[in-house]
């Protein structure tokens, strides 16, 4: 029986317990049907975030290639937005102490190729010894004052059974400054570079660099260096099938191993 007819029917009928049950199990059914085109799939049980995106899918349109003294000049307009706009009195200005340390690890850890930034929120925590907290807080002040954006991203969990089909990855970062700030820069914000004589800077980010490369599988090491062109992209498709297969002789039992051996 259609939902809205047993509606109707249940309204024209004292509603005994068998009715209520009724009436529940068609007010169910309203809902699974309007849940169901609303989201056109099927629920996976996998908390992604809403507004996710697919990774490999989204970046395209949203990374861009930079260089360094572009970058450079973002770090230098934030620094002093939060000078300019840091109240007598008080420690920091609007953007904050861990959000200028989160800007100035982007600046050294984005490929300027590629624009490619997206290390995790875990990485992010480890390296600058900070709680996930106040990491996460960071991350908000910087995208409400216009120096960073991101993008949510998914991807396939490739179950074949029942259970998550989708798992949640790391953000997809891009850097910018609002022209409030590049406004502070003065006559260096239209000047087409800045000084390149800082050799510790240099080593900082080339240790950064290596720290989080060493950290990619085969597939993400693809997609750092060579973006999303279609060489890189064929190079992280094999870079995946090579990691799933290394993965399956890892999880190989030792008992199999041994019985194997034997014969």
């Amino acid at each position: 029986m259609p939902a809205d007819t047993a509606l109707l029917e249940i309204e024209e009928q004292q509603m005994t317990p068998d009715l209520i049950a009724q009436a529940g199990d068609a007010f169910q059914h309203i809902a699974t049907t309007f849940t169901g085109a609303s989201r056109g799939a099927r629920q996976t049980g996998e908390p992604v975030r809403r507004h996710s995106r697919r990774a490999g899918a989204c970046e395209a349109g949203f990374w861009r290639k930079t260089t360094r003294q572009e970058v450079q000049k973002i770090l230098m307009a934030a620094r002093r937005y939060e000078l300019a706009h840091k109240q007598p009195g008080r420690r920091n200005g609007p953007l904050g102490g861990v959000a200028l340390e989160l800007l100035s690890l982007f600046a050294n850890l984005v490929s300027y190729r590629t624009g490619r930034l997206d290390p995790s929120l875990d990485w992010i925590c480890d390296k600058l010894r900070r709680s996930r907290d106040a990491v996460v807080r960071g991350l908000k002040s910087l995208r409400d004052h216009g120096f960073l954006d991101w993008l949510r991203r998914f991807e396939p969990t490739r179950n074949d059974g029942p259970g998550p089909q989708v798992r949640q990855v790391s953000n997809a970062y891009r850097l910018s400054a609002p022209k409030r700030a590049m406004a502070l820069l003065g006559r260096w914000a239209g000047r087409p570079a800045l000084p390149d004589d800082d050799q510790a800077e240099r080593i900082a980010r080339g240790q950064i660099e290596a720290d989080h490369v060493a950290d990619l599988d085969l597939s993400g090491l693809a997609l750092f260096q060579l973006g999303e062109s279609p060489l890189g992209q064929a190079l992280a498709r094999l870079g995946k099938s090579i990691d799933l297969r290394e993965s399956a002789k890892r999880t190989e039992s030792p008992s199999t191993s041994s019985s194997l051996c034997k014969a």
